[in-house]
């Protein structure tokens, strides 16, 4: 794995990119002999994503979850905050 200090990163910085990119090999940035961070290429996920979790079989809705109920409704409709138009 290739070491290099930080100043010579900033000044190198694309071809450094370009050499992660093509190699896929990560380089190590170093501080005082130090290694501080690493510079890797990135791989984007394509997999397809995958339903379900921690959740899953854990959670069940009513048949009914998306009726209305009439007496909610009436409560909302018929309120102060919307009086008959008259």
């Amino acid at each position: 794995m290739q070491i290099t200090n930080i100043s010579e990163a900033k000044t190198h910085l694309s071809s450094l990119i370009k050499q992660v990119q093509e190699t896929d090999e990560p380089i190590l940035i170093g501080k005082a002999g130090q290694p501080i961070a690493v510079l890797s290429a990135f791989k984007q996920d394509l997999a397809p994503r995958e339903l379900g979790g921690s959740w899953e079989g854990r959670v069940r809705m009513s048949a009914d979850f998306n009726e209305t109920l009439d007496e909610v409704s009436d409560t909302f409709y018929d309120s102060a905050l919307f009086p008959e138009d008259k």
